[in-house]
């Protein structure tokens, strides 16, 4: 055989083991990319509740929390210690609870070995009070804000906001959740017994290696990372007794990359009640609800005598291509919590038919409208820049916003201060679990959304707001922009660099 044949064959060969080889990895990939818990979990732990935090009254009405940021050690399996960060505790932090017209103040001492923040997701309030990444707490120090709650009850939640490390500090722990109470609110007739039939679900994916949190990003994991079990309110495997014939349960999405679609095993439907910012005007009666990092909604589940059923998200139907599909946890499937009704149930009112009015601006009076291309190389095109300013609005006007996703990927976004209306998804309505108060909306690839928002107060020239895709990853690689409100007729200042002085005072 000519030596130019031998050598062909053997490329031949070589070409065919690399194909053969790629097709391996390619398969082996594949196939270890999807996730199932469902049927695997054995629920032999009682869920925890995050406490109440305590608070003291001034004499001027202002309500204080102390909340301290520290690391320690958490036993989430026995015998197992795993380094943790929380806040009064060694994971997560106690439940925050304000009403509406109160000034509060959180003073935050920050005992953790680097600086962070701590950020009130989903609170209107003034700028350099949001703790974004201008308001970084050095290691040692603290910071007191201040401000008066001015928005309906809620389920809001506090977490870190360093730039470029947000994902890393919640993950080891640091989130908890702060609840506004106001007086409509409190005259329904909804479950309102915290701890008992009004109950937070902070949902966190995680994975272990031995004891420790694993936090490594998988190959070709480009929406972040994404564990392989979920735990709630920091319990792995967890059981809920339920002692009343409705249980209202506050879910949080607090994961940092992964999408939950929620729903139960037995297929029951549930109501929703409420969304990001607050009540819907009626509840939604359905069997599903999708959730993005940040988002939250308030469901009601009617249990029989005796009964159980399982809290599961399911695999995500939003559209998505085969690749992000699978490799953006499409495909996964999870039992989150297994709910445990008594053999004898307190009776529950039925849910109000009608809950609230929302006053969220329609789109009709808004003066301007911005457009915002979302792409992990940043929005509009630009990264993240702490000194520069990328949109200025005029305080007292509303504005609509046009989101747009075409970068193969999905994405979120999340605005600062505001609570938004979803006018459109793709130019159609958004669907009833969409329509009430928000401040976080997920954005499948092709997908263009628009929203309207009012922005009503505190004008500041120098300190700025976010904006940002809450798939924490894409957030620290500079998928976030900033924007200030300011009087009419009053120009942008100029961003600081993040303060560790002055109100950030070394204890």
């Amino acid at each position: 055989m000519p030596r130019w044949k031998r050598v062909l064959l053997a490329l031949g060969a070589v070409a065919g083991v690399f194909v053969l080889t790629i097709g391996g990895l390619f398969t082996w990939l594949y196939t270890g990319a999807e996730v199932s818990t469902v049927g695997a979990v054995d629920f032999h732990n009682a869920l925890r509740v995050p406490p109440l935090a305590p608070s003291t009254v001034e004499t001027d009405g202002t309500r204080v929390f102390d909340l301290r940021m520290q690391a320690g050690q958490t036993e989430f399996e026995p015998g197992a210690q795993t380094p943790t960060w929380g806040f009064n505790g060694s994971y997560l932090g106690p439940t925050l609870r304000a009403a509406k017209g109160e000034k509060v103040r959180v003073k935050i001492a920050n005992a953790l070995p680097e600086e962070s923040t701590v950020h009130w997701h989903g609170m209107h309030l003034p700028a350099a009070m949001d703790g974004g990444p201008h308001q970084m707490v050095p290691a040692g120090g603290s910071w007191a804000p201040e401000w008066t709650v001015a928005q309906p009850a809620a389920t809001l939640w506090y977490h870190p906001h360093p730039h470029g490390a947000t994902e890393t500090h919640v993950q080891k722990g640091l989130a908890g959740l702060f609840l506004l109470d106001d007086e409509e609110s409190r005259k329904l007739d909804l479950p309102d017994r915290y701890g008992v039939d009004d109950v937070p679900v902070i949902v966190q994916d995680v994975r272990f290696d031995g004891s420790r949190f694993d936090h490594d990003h998988k190959l070709m994991r480009n929406v972040g990372f994404l564990g392989d079990r979920t735990m709630v309110n920091g319990t792995l495997d967890p059981f809920l007794a339920v002692g009343d014939e409705l249980v209202r349960l506050r879910l949080l999405n607090a994961s940092t990359a992964r999408v939950y679609t929620f729903g139960f095993d037995d297929g029951r439907a549930f109501q929703q009640i409420a969304s990001d910012g607050g009540l819907l005007e009626a509840p939604h009666t359905t069997g599903r609800l999708r959730l993005s990092p940040g988002e939250r909604a308030e469901i009601v589940v009617r249990m029989a005598p005796g009964e159980r059923t399982v809290l599961r998200s399911y695999p995500l139907d939003a559209g998505l291509d085969f690749w992000n599909q699978r490799f953006g946890g499409g495909d996964d499937s999870f039992d989150v919590m297994e709910l445990r009704a008594a053999p004898t149930l307190r009776p529950s009112p039925a849910v109000p038919a009608a809950l609230t009015r929302l006053t969220l601006p329609t789109g009709q009076d808004s003066a301007r409208s911005r457009f915002f291309d979302l792409n992990l190389s940043g929005i509009n095109g630009r990264k993240m820049d702490m000194a520069r300013v990328d949109e200025t609005v005029t305080r007292g006007t509303a504005e609509t916003w046009t989101l747009r996703n075409e970068d193969g990927m999905p994405h979120n976004f999340h605005v600062h201060d505001v609570q938004f209306r979803i006018l459109d998804i793709n130019g159609e309505a958004p669907p009833p679990q969409l329509r009430g108060p928000k401040d976080t909306v997920f954005i499948p690839s092709g997908s263009t959304v628009r929203i309207a928002m009012r922005f009503d107060g505190p004008a500041d020239p120098d300190v700025p707001y976010m904006y940002h895709c809450h798939l924490l990853y894409h957030e620290d690689r500079g998928m976030m922009g900033q924007f200030v409100v300011v009087d009419p007729g009053q120009t942008a200042g100029a961003p600081k660099p993040p303060s560790t002085s002055g109100s950030h005072h070394h204890q």
